[in-house]
């Protein structure tokens, strides 16, 4: 199994692949996991990247022989041809790529394309080809997908993860590429190949955002003391005030919403789907107990205290911790 296999493939059986998303972290994550495959262990390993390296050396890569295997195993990067931006001087060049794509059955090497673009131009030629000679996989994981896929990612790895350990990563990970390279900590400090709760506690620090959800989230509780303690820690740290208000205001928004959605019936699962947001901000929303009024009040707060800072009003940091003690 491949970890490709977790996301839509076109054509499984087709090694020449095109890995296109926007997620440019978890891209290259894929194409390295690709790249280990024992099947591809002999061929010599070639990068390009067109911006930088140009289309001539990704064309030379493509119809030169190698010098130290029968097979490469190409991977390339930034492949601007697939997009709308491409300049009329390089129109032999793209000729010469469609030939060889149009022809790719016949070509001993594996070529894999990594297209960490948000669109394609899917009206030129060229790319119409690219997507029917290769393997199109589109890693794309919806925020209620994020854990089932995690898991499936660290299994097919050869790693154990408990439940409770892989619900404390996603806590601590506010995006993928954020899960994976904590993920790579972990697999540095796993024990016959075993991730616990306690490794994640001990090695995976909360992010700016879920620092930020903690200050929240501690003054919901009405426990000042710790509210006003990671208040300060954070101003200590350098967080801008404003930046700390946006995300107050997310924050509270998003309670508001899961609560407005829970009254209408909606289940967890259902919430986090239609929301496209973070399983578990979804589970602290629902956790909490403050009224829907109370939570319009404060969200009004929170945005007044924005524009008074942003407009002069407010000049010290003081008036954060006025906000958070009238939780």
């Amino acid at each position: 199994m491949t970890l490709l296999s977790l996301f839509k493939n076109t054509n499984n059986n087709n090694p020449h692949t095109l890995i296109w998303g926007a997620d440019d972290f978890l891209n290259d994550y894929l194409v390295r996991s690709y790249a280990k495959e024992d099947r591809f262990k002999d061929l010599e390993h070639v990068t390009v990247d067109c911006e930088s390296d140009g289309l001539d050396e990704l064309i030379a890569s493509l119809t030169e022989s190698s010098l130290f295997s029968e097979q490469k195993f190409i991977v390339v990067k930034n492949p601007f041809f697939l997009t709308a931006k491409v300049s009329k001087k390089l129109q032999k060049q793209i000729d010469d790529l469609q030939k060889i794509f149009e022809n790719l059955a016949d070509l001993e090497d594996v070529v894999v394309i990594v297209a960490s673009y948000e669109k394609i131009d899917r009206r030129k030629k060229l790319t119409k080809t690219v997507l029917k000679q290769f393997n199109v996989v589109e890693p794309q994981i919806r925020p209620y997908e994020v854990a089932s896929t995690t898991k499936a990612l660290i299994k097919d790895e050869g790693y154990i993860i408990t439940q409770s350990a892989l619900q404390l990563l996603i806590e601590r990970s506010d995006q993928v590429d954020t899960i994976l390279s904590n993920y790579q900590k972990l697999k540095m400090v796993a024990t016959d190949n075993k991730i616990t709760e306690k490794s994640v506690m001990q090695n995976v620090d909360l992010s700016l955002a879920q620092n930020i959800f903690a200050i929240l989230e501690s003054a919901l509780d009405k426990n000042y003391r710790e509210a006003v303690e990671r208040l300060d820690n954070q101003l200590r740290e350098g967080t801008n005030p404003i930046q700390l208000l946006a995300v107050f205001e997310n924050q509270l928004e998003l309670i508001l919403v899961v609560k407005i959605l829970a009254q209408r019936g909606r289940s967890e699962p259902q919430i986090v789907k239609e929301l496209g947001v973070h399983p578990y901000r979804v589970k602290l929303a629902l956790r909490n107990r403050l009224k829907i009024d109370k939570l319009e009040n404060l969200l009004r707060d929170a945005i007044d205290l924005e524009f008074k800072y942003k407009n002069g009003t407010y000049r010290e940091d003081n008036f954060l911790k006025l906000f958070i003690l009238n939780v």
